[in-house]
């Protein structure tokens, strides 16, 4: 029997196989009016073809919990009715595939206000329709970004409301799992990492301090999501720079990922979606296939958690290695699936198990 198709259990969510589907903007919200950050029939079509191809479990795009949380002005975001309303339409389609809906929960920080990827993804003025970043300090991304404002404590306690309030309306809209997105340089990540995080106060300076802000927010989404459904966190387990004490562009590493998993374990994070990067521009990231795949293995043996591999996993039988010798428990496909969406199906085949096509495609079969 293949290993990355059998189903996979967190708390009471059975998800009926290891492939899943990463979370990837689209940037194709509404920028403004009132339909602004909620899901179009572009997410629609897209997400439900996910599931009808055949992945266990279909994860929505990072969404903002405040309209400044978002990338960028064509994101998704989760903090209004209307919003709430056109995802039920969304996990409905997902769930009629037999795939699991899941959400990322985000806020993008100092990367925000940005252009879509094909038109440059540069900053976006406010003339034009973005906003002031925020961060946890006033170090822009890159010189040509803004300034962001520095969080003061009370405004870090309203971030941490604003991802509670978002997670009941995603368990009012219809997901089953929340995944908290705490990598890629965004907000969560920016306070991790001592590359980026130069506060002075009890959100910054040693590495307890560092974690309170994402812990704050992992409670605050626990508390609030029912306690039989599975919370998920997103990790950057490495920035890919210097790992040298001396260097204070010091960033976060694979043994400060394996002390993140530890405590997030114990605060109630049921699995760690392992990526790294995204941190510091120019960073020099060694990419190949599987490059990622050694961080969650080793976050999974060194601190007892389910994790999820993500990154250039493109082979079904390079993913059935990763799920079967338990480097991971569930494998992430992001371009893979935009390229073909029905590589689940075509991979079960490949491994010797039995597709789950929709009845209205059994034509093809």
């Amino acid at each position: 029997m293949s290993a990355l198709f059998t189903p996979l259990t967190l708390r009471s969510v059975q998800i009926p196989n290891r492939v899943w589907m990463s979370p990837m903007c689209m940037y194709s919200a509404a920028p403004d009016g009132p339909e602004t950050g909620a899901p179009t029939d572009f997410h629609l079509a897209h997400l439900a073809d996910r599931a009808a191809g055949g992945a266990g479990l279909v994860m929505a795009e990072a969404t903002g919990v405040l309209p400044e949380g978002r990338i960028s002005p064509w994101d998704l975001g989760l903090w209004n009715d209307r919003q709430q309303q056109a995802f039920a339409r969304v996990t409905a389609a997902i769930r009629a595939h037999g795939a699991v809906p899941a959400i990322q929960l985000a806020h993008a920080g100092r990367k925000a206000s940005v252009d879509r990827p094909w038109l440059g993804g540069g900053p976006v003025a406010e003339a034009d329709g973005g906003w002031r970043p925020v961060g946890p300090t006033a170090e822009p991304f890159t010189p040509d970004h803004p300034t962001p404002t520095e969080l003061t404590t009370e405004e870090i306690g309203r971030l941490v409301r604003a991802f509670a309030d978002s997670a009941r309306r995603a368990r009012a809209a219809g997901f089953d799992v929340v995944e908290v997105h705490g990598a890629h340089g965004y907000l969560l990540h920016s306070f991790l990492s001592p590359a980026t995080n130069r506060r002075t106060d009890a959100y910054g300076g040693g590495f307890e301090n560092r974690l309170r802000f994402p812990l704050e927010v992992v409670d605050a989404v626990r508390a609030v999501w029912p306690e039989e459904l599975p919370v998920l966190f997103r990790t950057s387990a490495t920035d890919w720079v210097t790992e040298d004490p001396d260097d204070d562009r010091n960033g976060w590493t694979g043994e400060d990922t394996v002390r993140l998993a530890k405590e997030l374990q114990a605060h109630g994070v049921d699995l760690l979606d392992t990526s790294t990067g995204g941190l510091l521009p120019g960073a020099r990231i060694p990419t190949g296939p599987g490059y990622q795949v050694p961080f969650a293995a080793r976050a999974r043996a060194e601190a007892g958690i389910p994790t999820g591999a993500v990154g250039l996993i493109t082979d079904p039988r390079q993913a059935e290695e990763i799920v079967a010798t338990g480097q991971a428990d569930a494998v992430l496909l992001g371009r893979e699936l935009l390229r073909d969406p029905y590589w689940p199906h075509r991979a079960a085949r490949e491994l010797g198990a039995e597709p789950r096509w929709p009845a209205q495609y059994g034509y093809a079969v």
